[in-house]
């Protein structure tokens, strides 16, 4: 069963009557075979609001058939939005959906035996019953339940309670990543002197990014040029968050085609903000005239970056 997708009772429906109307939602459905007629397997209503949270009501005309439920009506209480809960967070209900015998204006009513309710979160946003009501009893005009090819469905949802699961962490990873491409032209390379040489920030996947050179090493191994992609920002990062990217760095060969790269993915986060080469290149490989790594003192590096999945602690 794919996420977000309905979880059955698993104790049957208590079934009634009642002369009151459903408080919180009423759907009235003219030509009710016309949604049959026209291979529509699911409706949703409008949303209405009960509790402090939104809802619809799911109707399933020819039933529910991967419940082996295609001889009945079923109906679904919904979280119209479910994302909007904090990951963690999740509400207990208990509800009644209502079905109008137009005969003798009462309504059938369905509740679940579940006393403390059904629970809904991101990952479950559907309670109800595959089997609501048979379509042989639904559509006898003698009950009254679909006449002159209408009918009118309705709900209460009662919140019983509100709580958070604790701590949190969710994963989202990337089907098909976007590279992007950012290119640092480095002027006068000889007359660097800082340790580190850092390129202009840009932004990346909603997160800031920066290129770090270091033009004799990081760390004075001397002999080296050590190259790095950096966080711009790291302490901004929400306590939990990682980013996983894949990314090359080139040094451009301006003369020929022969860039020198390297090819990492890497989590990044506020404790580990960057990841490259200590040892990108030598001194001797870069400054090699027929190379045109360097040229009229101009150097050139090419970034490539995807994001593919990140990481977000919650509670």
């Amino acid at each position: 069963m794919a996420i977000g997708e309905l979880c059955t009772l698993a104790q049957g429906p208590l079934r009634s009557t009642s002369e009151a109307p459903p408080a919180h939602y009423i759907l009235n459905i003219q030509q009710f075979s016309a949604l049959a007629k026209h291979d529509i397997e699911r409706y949703e209503s409008n949303e209405f609001e009960a509790g402090g949270y939104k809802w619809k009501l799911v109707i399933r005309p020819n039933g529910n058939k991967s419940k082996n439920a295609g001889e009945f009506l079923s109906v679904y209480l919904a979280m119209a939005d479910p994302s909007s809960l904090a990951p963690g967070w999740e509400v207990y209900a208990t509800f009644r959906i209502f079905l109008l015998d137009q005969n003798n204006d009462v309504y059938l009513k369905l509740e679940d035996e579940m006393t403390n309710g059904r629970r809904f979160h991101r990952l479950r946003r559907e309670w109800g019953f595959d089997k609501f009501i048979s379509l042989k009893e639904f559509g006898d005009s003698n009950n009254g339940y679909l006449l002159d090819d209408n009918c009118v469905l309705g709900a209460e949802v009662f919140i019983r309670k509100e709580r958070s699961k604790g701590k949190t962490e969710s994963l989202s990873m990337v089907k098909d990543a976007v590279t992007y491409k950012r290119t640092w032209k480095i002027n006068n390379y000889t007359k660097l002197n800082a340790e580190c040489e850092s390129s202009n920030i840009f932004n990346i996947g909603d997160h800031k990014w920066k290129i770090q050179l270091y033009p004799n090493g990081k760390g004075g191994i001397g002999g080296y040029i050590s190259l790095k992609l950096a966080l711009a920002d790291p302490e901004t990062l929400p306590s939990g968050t990682k980013i996983l990217v894949e990314f090359t760095l080139r040094m451009l060969d301006q003369l020929d085609t022969r860039h020198y790269y390297g090819k990492a993915s890497y989590w990044f986060s506020a404790s580990k903000p960057e990841w490259g080469w200590q040892k990108f290149i030598t001194h001797g490989t870069f400054f090699q005239t027929n190379r045109g790594l360097l040229v009229k003192d101009v150097c050139s590096i090419e970034l490539e970056l995807a994001i593919n999945g990140e990481t977000s602690v919650f509670g």
